[in-house]
């Protein structure tokens, strides 16, 4: 399985839904094991982004689609970022 980083931040909306029911994150996450995607790690940060997530996903496509139906709702914008561990990077160049 490959690592992914989902950046996201809520809209409006999505703002909206967190303080009328903040437990709907926990339901997202399932929705994205549906969709083959496991969430490895959670964060609620500060900054430009309201949310970190580590997640595995078999491959691209499989990411993608779970970022565009995710996206579709217009409650969040999200941005994914393949992740390479470290020690694939550095043999990389050996």
């Amino acid at each position: 399985m490959a690592t992914y980083i989902m950046l996201s931040s809520v809209t409006d909306e999505g703002a909206k839904t967190l303080k009328e029911n903040a437990a709907r994150i926990k339901e997202v996450n399932k929705e994205l094991e549906g969709f083959g995607v496991k969430v490895m790690a959670q964060y609620a940060v500060l900054g430009s982004f309201d949310f970190v997530n580590i997640v595995e996903a078999p491959d691209n496509v499989t990411i993608a689609r779970a970022s565009a139906e995710l996206a579709s709702r217009g409650s969040i914008k999200i941005q994914t970022l393949a992740a390479i561990p470290i020690d694939e990077f550095i043999a990389a160049f050996e």
